[in-house]
């Protein structure tokens, strides 16, 4: 039984009681109107209504004793309400349907469910057409019934939107790479294709219509897709990875187009990517081991957040990786949302434009806990002894590089005070604040080069990005340094 029916059944007896009444929750009839209006009115007002709404077919009108219904007829009644759904009203509204037996005869129950977006209003029209259940009965909103509706109203995410056209059951097998999402949460593959299809609904990545078709969402495209070009719209989506010879774009490069969604893709292009970069040779245990000069767990945590904080209302770009000898270049259309500063992105308070993405990324382990991306990238980096990472906020793009190794004696000032800034955060939370060793230790120095670290630390003062834990403390060998805004 569907989870509903209860309710519906519920709402009816206590509507047939010993004084037949009506309810704002149900309305019941004989069979359908043949009156299309009257019925989008009626659609409209059960999908504004808190929790939706339920018809009933099978009632005599008059009498309101139970006469049942016979199957072809309920067919063809659930035929033109879905229609209805569909192309009578405006958003498109979802309805679920069931024969139950109720009082010895059967009766066709139809779910009108609750439309996120509202006021929901008959098709062509203003949002002034439209309708609400009111003492039993449909009548039209009023201009404050509608202003009531859209303070009531969610805006659908571009996550939520539909990539696809409307699509069966094996189409929608075809195009999504399901059993790798599976893989990914570590759980079965269902035998049966219900299943799958109830999982992916659950998933948000299809949306099922009335028993007619699915629709795949932009983010059940964009996580699961088998190819990204069979989706209009999408294809400029896909991951970039250029590769160039040498240190700028006048060398030769080559393009590694991608096609996988982001989820499904994921391990195979970190894979391909390392076997791209630049390897260094390290003598271990008397035999030559090829070490990756860029940390993987950096590598995973940038990618991801291109990925997920991508502006995707930006057409005509994706997310682009660019591999140099010196760099790696990680950059996503949008710009940083009004709330985050490009200082404050490591260990803040996390925020997504597409959370539906980012919370799908965290549970199938792709990327850190939330806020911790970047953090997990710096430590990375500073144990590898990379320089730090560059953030760069352009017009209509964010940009993250991150450099190969380089001697603190090669890097430039900037440079320099940026790592002593990424390093006085890292240790802020872990302990309280860095010192004089601490920073030696990330730059690979030894004691004897503590002076020149203590000048970087009164450079990086004078900087205004750390500043003493402790401003009354004289002793500058027992100093803590944190960031400026702690």
């Amino acid at each position: 039984m569907k989870n509903w029916i209860p309710k519906a059944i519920s709402y009816l007896d206590k509507s047939l009681g010993k004084v037949p009444s009506e309810l704002n929750e149900i309305d019941w009839k004989e069979t359908l109107s043949p009156k299309n209006d009257k019925l989008c009115q009626h659609i409209s007002a059960f999908a504004n209504m808190p929790g939706g709404g339920f018809l009933v077919f099978g009632i005599n009108n008059k009498t309101a004793s139970i006469i049942g219904i016979k199957r072809n007829e309920a067919d063809n009644i659930v035929e033109r309400l879905a229609s209805l759904c569909r192309d009578g009203v405006d958003p498109l509204v979802k309805i679920d349907h069931s024969i139950e037996t109720f009082r010895g005869e059967e009766l066709l129950f139809v779910y009108i469910t609750e439309s996120a977006v509202k006021p929901v209003h008959l098709s062509g029209k203003t949002i002034e057409d439209s309708f609400i259940r009111s003492g039993g009965t449909t009548r039209k909103a009023s201009r404050a019934d509608v202003g009531a509706l859209m303070l009531n109203s969610k805006a659908p995410t571009w996550e939520e939107l539909h990539a696809s056209k409307l699509l069966n059951e094996v189409e929608v097998i075809t195009l999504l790479e399901y059993d790798k999402i599976l893989e990914l949460l570590g759980k079965p593959i269902p035998s049966d294709i219900k299943e799958i299809l109830k999982w992916l609904e659950d998933e948000k990545m299809l949306v099922n219509v009335d028993g007619k078709g699915y629709y795949i969402t932009n983010f059940g495209a964009i996580a699961a897709a088998k190819d990204l070009n069979k989706f209009d719209g999408l294809a400029r989506k896909v991951v970039r990875l250029i590769k160039y010879e040498g240190k700028n774009k006048a060398g030769a490069s080559k393009e590694y187009p991608g096609r996988k969604g982001y989820a499904v893709g994921f391990e195979s292009l970190i894979v391909f990517i390392q076997g791209l970069l630049q390897d260094s040779e390290v003598i271990k245990n008397a035999l030559r081991v090829d070490t990756s000069i860029y940390p993987e767990q950096a590598l995973r945590e940038l990618i991801s957040n291109i990925l997920i904080h991508q502006d995707f209302t930006i057409r005509g770009s994706g997310p682009m990786i660019e591999i140099f000898d010196d760099r790696i270049v990680f950059s996503n259309p949008g710009k940083l949302l009004p709330s985050k500063k490009i200082d404050r992105l490591i260990r803040t308070t996390p925020e997504s434009r597409n959370e539906i993405l980012a919370s799908a990324f965290r549970r199938y382990n792709i990327c850190e806990e939330r806020g911790s991306g970047f953090e997990k990238a710096v430590i990375a980096i500073e144990l590898f002894g990379l320089p730090p990472l560059k953030f760069e906020e352009l017009e209509n793009s964010f940009k993250v590089t991150m450099y190969a190794p380089k001697k603190y004696a090669d890097m430039t000032n900037d440079e320099r005070i940026e790592a002593c800034y990424q390093h006085s955060i890292i240790e802020y939370f872990g302990n309280g604040g860095f010192n004089n060793a601490s920073l030696r230790k990330r730059f690979g120095m030894h004691d004897k080069q503590a002076s020149q670290i203590s000048l970087l630390i009164k450079e990086a003062i004078e900087s205004g990005k750390v500043k003493p834990k402790d401003a009354d403390n004289v002793s500058k060998k027992f100093s803590l340094y944190v960031p400026y805004w702690a």
